[in-house]
C-alpha cells in the first residue's frame, strides 16, 4: 500500500499555518537546524576535525543528508535499524556506536554486503568472534572499532591491555578490519559549569590518549579517534586526542543543554530549535490552563519542558497525566488574558533523543510558515 498522506500536510506552503498544525506536535525550525549545522560544520573546518555527527539524537534520513552536504564524513547510529534507514536512504559512513548482540552480527554483515558503508564497534572478545564470522560467512570485509571506557561506565574495554587484545584479533581476523577506537566521555557532556567541565575532561582525555599511546606501542596505531559530544566538543578539539566528533543534540538545543555552559564567556554558538507545540483544551481553574501534550508527548527524563511562546509570561509547564499537561500561571506577571481554549503552546523539548522517539514527523517551519513534513523514520528498535 502507499504511504498515507502525512497528516497536516494539507497547510504546508500556507502563511500562518505554524499555527493551524494539529497538536500535540514536534516543530522543527528550519533556520536554526541550518545555523546550527553551518556552524558545527565550519567549527570542525577550522579546526581540522572529522565530523560523523550522532543520528539518535534526530533519526531522520532527511538531517542526515544536510548534515552530509555540509561536510560530515557520515552518521552515527546507535542502533541496527537506525543503520538499516539510513543505509537505505543513501547515507555514508555509517558507525554503530553501541556494541549489538552477538545474534545481530549477520544482520550488520548483510547491510554491509547489500552496499552499505556501515562500520561497528566490539568491546569484547566474543563480539569480535561474530562479526568475524558473520563477516566471513557473507563474503565481506566488516569494519571493526575498538570501543574504549573512558569513565562512562556503560560499554568499552575496561583496560588498555584489553583493547590491545581486541585490536590485535581484529588485525588478525582476515574479514575484519581495524579501524579505530571509539571514546565517548556521555558523563561530562552535561556538567553544566564551563570549569568544572574542562577539570574533568582533562583526567579522562588523558585516560585516552593513554590507550591511545598504548595501543601505538603495541604497533596497533588506531587511523581515527572517535568520540566527543556537543558539551565537550570545543574543549575536545583543544585537548587535542580526540578527531572525528559524534556531535548530536547541537541540531535541537534542548532544556538539558541551555544550562550547559558551551564556552568560558557564555556564548551560545547554537540556537534551540525544536519544539511540542499544544493546544489549550481547558481553562475552568483560575491559575491554570490544561493542554493536550502529557507524557505521551514530552520527554520525561530531564527538567520540565520550557514555554517559548503562547504563555503568559513567566508560566510553567508540568504534567497532568498521559494525554495532559497543566500551564500553571498562578506566578505569572500578567494573567489579564491568561488562556483561551484552542491557543497553541510551544514547549522547548527537556531531551531531545528520547522525545523525538515519541514522534512518526517534524513538522518543520519557517517562521509562521509550514514549509515541509519530515518522517521520524528510523524511531523504534532492532
Amino acid at each position: 500500500m502507499p504511504n498515507p498522506t502525512p497528516v497536516n500536510s494539507e497547510l504546508i506552503g500556507q502563511p500562518g499555518s505554524r499555527w493551524e498544525i494539529l497538536t500535540p506536535a514536534l516543530i522543527l525550525d528550519l533556520d536554526v537546524l541550518d545555523a546550527n549545522i553551518a556552524t558545527m560544520a565550519a567549527w570542525a573546518r577550522e579546526g581540522g576535525f572529522t565530523l560523523r555527527p550522532h543520528g539518535k539524537s534526530h533519526k531522520s534520513p532527511d538531517i542526515a543528508k544536510r548534515q552530509v552536504a555540509a561536510g560530515a564524513v557520515g552518521l552515527c547510529c546507535a542502533s541496527l535499524r537506525e543503520a538499516q534507514v539510513m543505509a537505505a536512504n543513501g547515507i555514508p559512513g555509517l558507525l554503530i556506536t553501541t556494541p549489538l548482540a552477538p545474534g545481530k552480527a549477520p544482520l550488520v554483515a548483510a547491510l554491509v554486503k547489500d552496499g552499505a558503508d556501515v562500520s561497528v564497534v566490539a568491546d569484547h572478545e566474543d563480539l569480535v568472534a561474530a562479526y568475524g564470522a558473520a563477516a566471513e560467512a557473507a563474503g565481506i570485509a566488516l569494519n571493526v572499532f575498538v570501543d574504549l571506557d573512558v569513565g562512562l561506565g556503560r560499554t568499552g574495554t575496561p583496560s588498555a591491555g584489553v583493547a590491545i587484545e581486541l585490536a590485535g584479533q581484529i588485525t588478525a581476523h582476515p574479514a575484519l578490519n581495524y579501524a579505530g577506537v571509539q571514546g565517548y566521555m556521555g558523563h561530562l557532556q552535561h556538567v553544566d559549569d564551563h570549569g568544572e567541565r574542562r577539570s574533568r575532561l582533562a583526567g579522562d582525555t588523558n585516560d585516552l590518549q593513554g590507550k591511545v599511546d598504548a595501543l601505538i606501542k603495541a604497533n596497533l596505531p588506531p587511523a581515527i579517534v572517535s568520540g566527543g559530544g556537543t558539551g565537550t566538543h570545543r574543549m575536545d578539539g583543544e585537548n587535542g586526542t580526540i578527531g572525528e566528533f559524534q556531535v548530536g543534540s547541537y541540531l535541537f538545543m534542548d532544556v538539558q543543554y541551555l544550562t550547559v555552559q558551551q564556552t568560558a564567556a557564555g556564548a551560545r554558538p547554537y540556537g534551540t530549535g525544536l519544539f511540542v507545540q499544544t493546544s489549550v483544551v481547558n481553562i475552568n481553574h483560575p491559575t491554570y490552563a490544561v493542554t493536550d501534550g502529557g507524557l505521551k508527548s514530552i520527554a520525561t527524563d530531564g527538567p520540565f519542558p520550557l514555554i517559548a511562546r503562547g504563555g503568559p509570561d513567566g508560566a510553567s509547564y508540568r504534567y497532568m497525566g498521559d494525554e495532559h499537561g497543566a500551564i500553571d500561571y498562578a506566578n505569572a506577571t500578567d494573567t489579564s488574558d491568561a488562556m483561551a481554549l484552542g491557543d497553541r503552546v510551544e514547549c522547548v523539548v527537556p531531551h531531545c533523543d528520547p522525545n523525538v522517539n515519541l514522534y512518526n514527523a517534524y513538522h518543520v517551519v519557517q517562521g509562521d510558515t509550514l514549509v515541509d513534513i519530515w518522517p521520524v523514520a528510523a524511531r523504534g528498535n532492532s
